[in-house]
């Protein structure tokens, strides 16, 4: 999680049950920063629109928020995206609010690195990158 998330959560610039998410792909060449990244704008090397990837990324389906004693997890139906008429390469991922709140724009809540080695993932056309969440959720909150 991008550490600006907590202050995000606390003030209602990100409310878990009601606002719309996205999710972008980006290169190798993003260094994501907990500390420093807090919006959209701050991010680099997002893939560019083609091959089936759109710039601004892809909406998060089905999303749930919900709370099982005192844990709450935030939860979404896997992304997919198809490649058409070449490669997508990728190698994190980064969900963020899809919208303005408290005059922040598209305040970031965290991100992927979707290979540990570390290495890139690619698709050729015809086939889909599909980011699977866990099946515990994409995070979840408890207080112990």
């Amino acid at each position: 999680l991008y550490e600006s998330v907590a202050e995000y959560l606390a003030d209602g610039t990100i409310d878990l049950d009601t606002d719309s998410f996205k999710v972008t792909l980006h290169t190798s060449t993003y260094t994501p920063n907990a500390a420093t990244h807090t919006i959209y704008s701050d991010l680099t090397n997002e893939l560019s629109t083609a091959s089936g990837y759109t710039n601004g990324g892809a909406a998060l389906g089905s999303v749930t928020w919900n709370r099982s004693g005192g844990t709450a997890t935030l939860d979404a139906a896997d992304t997919v995206w198809t490649a058409s008429g070449g490669t997508i390469t990728a190698r994190y991922a980064v969900v963020r609010k899809d919208g303005t709140a408290n005059g922040i724009v598209s305040p970031l809540i965290g991100y992927v690195l979707m290979d540990t080695t570390p290495a890139d993932v690619s698709v050729t056309t015809g086939n889909t990158l599909t980011l699977q969440w866990n099946a515990s959720g994409i995070f979840t909150l408890a207080i112990s």
